[in-house]
């Protein structure tokens, strides 16, 4: 067994050393205050910012649904169950395990996680041991000739261990840890973004889905209303009551119906072969693997009640806020590691261990050696480049206070612009689906006039045009009063960091 007889000197200094790196250390893992709080932030007059006031707690309805905004309730991370679809809670939870993006995300935080113990590592003694062995011939003029005038042939093994630590007389091995924890802080706020915006993206291709049938479908039904008449047309046309012309416009205005089905057709499969990407599926594949259907708009509820953070807690709330401030945290982290490297640092390191040509007695009496040193360094002239170092540390703290004060802003602008999107856009369906009924109605009576001769071809085509647009305003205002719905939860923060103490809607 080899053993390392080391000094009391050595010891003594070796014990002072992890005492002194451990407090150090401690002091390093500490939280610091936050620098969040020196950014003067905008707040806006109202919790609805530049929406009506009277939007909140106040029913916005449309179609026949009516929603209620709660300002000071927190969205509900699973939020989208809000939705009462079991097909879109069963694509969102296969996202959130299967998607590439997230899962590429949620290794970066893993990676920043190991970069903080890098910097705390840095702080703490660092030790060393070391073998080395040599066989070495010396020549004949190099060796003694009283002692042995033949060639030296020898074996030499030297066991070592060297301990070294640099004290962190000036805080820079701390600011390193703390921006360490900011950078790691960051990550993780962009993994939160990234799962708020797959669970988003596949809630919204499911509705963008069912829009697309929709559309597909009363394409279809006003394809074959048009053939309906066209047939009509020419029968009367044999008949002799119409002349070739109507047809002709009916024909034309049958292909112009025709030609709006394949954008759609061709518009649902990159949807669908997008919402495949985000559950982790390549294109082609089934989106259910029990072959089960697609939701209809039908199948999709409204939610009645709505979330509303207050804009204090909305900070506290947001992916993007929160990594605006933990960008911030780091960059002043940064200004204290470009003033440190300014600084003089200090160097301690200790070496003990044995040399001998017979490896079982490097440790004997007389082979032991030892070695403490002590070095001192501060920097004199370096062209002035740490001092710009700083410099430009201190300019990017700056940029970081302009980015947080300019992502709240942001943050207050995607809420108050939700909340507008969900009364104009329920006035819109409710104004769609009148038109969609009066022009739906409008169009049987003129073909059963048309039968009956009463109508021309003219007012069968205008009412046929009329009956399709309003069909497809319709679906489009109730697929965007849900897509409104959704975009007011991810502006909300999509539910990943719940204020304690807020009640969460979203059931």
């Amino acid at each position: 067994m080899i053993r390392f007889p080391m000094r009391r000197s050595l010891g003594t200094l070796a014990s002072g050393m992890l005492l002194a790196s451990t407090m150090l250390a401690t002091a390093g893992a500490a939280k610091a205050p936050p620098v969040v709080n020196t950014v003067a932030v905008p707040m806006p007059p109202t919790p609805a910012g530049s929406a009506p006031p009277d939007l909140l707690n106040q029913p916005i309805t449309g179609d026949g649904q009516s929603q209620v905004v709660h300002p000071g309730t927190a969205v509900a991370k699973d939020w989208w169950q809000a939705f009462r679809s079991p097909a879109v809670n069963t694509l969102v939870d296969r996202a959130l395990t299967a998607n590439a993006d997230l899962a590429a995300a949620q290794a970066r935080v893993a990676q920043a996680q190991s970069l903080i113990g890098v910097a705390r590592g840095a702080l703490l003694p660092q030790l060393d041991a070391g073998l080395t062995s040599e066989r070495q011939r010396l020549s004949r003029s190099l060796s003694t000739p009283i002692a042995d005038p033949n060639p030296q042939v020898f074996s030499l093994h030297t066991a070592q261990v060297s301990v070294s630590y640099s004290p962190d007389l000036f805080g820079g091995g701390a600011a390193r840890v703390r921006s360490a924890k900011a950078a790691a802080a960051v990550a993780q706020a962009q993994a939160d973004a990234m799962r708020s915006m797959v669970a988003a993206n596949v809630v919204l291709a499911v509705i963008q889905n069912a829009a697309l049938d929709a559309e597909i479908a009363a394409n279809s039904d006003a394809i074959a209303s048009g053939r309906q008449v066209l047939d009509l047309l020419r029968q009367r046309e044999k008949l002799g009551a119409v002349g070739h012309a109507d047809v002709a416009a009916q024909e034309a205005a049958l292909a112009a119906v025709e030609g709006t089905l394949p954008p759609l057709v061709r518009a649902s499969a990159a949807n669908q072969a997008a919402l495949l990407i985000l559950i982790g599926k390549a294109p082609g594949m089934p989106v259910f693997d029990n072959g089960a259907a697609m939701p209809a708009l039908e199948d999709l509820t409204l939610p009645a009640d709505l979330p509303m953070a207050l804009p204090a807690e909305l900070l506290k709330t947001r992916p993007d806020v929160a990594a605006a401030a933990a960008t911030l945290e780091g960059a002043a982290a940064d200004v204290k590691v470009a003033m440190a490297a300014r600084l003089p640092q200090l160097t301690l390191s200790a070496t003990a261990g044995g040399t001998a040509e017979d490896f079982g007695r490097m440790f004997a009496d007389g082979n032991p050696f030892w070695q403490l040193l002590g070095a001192l360094a501060a920097p004199i002239f370096h062209g002035g480049s740490l001092k710009r170092q700083q410099q430009a540390a201190e300019h990017a703290f700056d940029a970081a206070k302009a980015g947080y004060r300019g992502t709240a802003l942001q943050a207050f602008a995607d809420v108050s612009n939700a909340l507008t999107a969900l009364s104009a856009d329920a006035t819109a369906l409710s104004i769609a689906q009148r038109g969609d009924s009066a022009a739906s109605a409008s169009l049987g009576f003129v073909k059963r006039q048309l039968q009956l001769g009463g109508v021309g071809t003219l007012q069968v085509l205008n009412a046929s045009a009329v009956a399709q647009t309003a069909r497809a305003q319709y679906v489009a205002a109730k697929a965007a009063r849900l897509s409104d719905t959704v975009g007011l939860f991810v502006a909300l923060g999509g539910g990943l960091q719940t204020p304690q103490g807020a009640a969460a809607t979203g059931h």
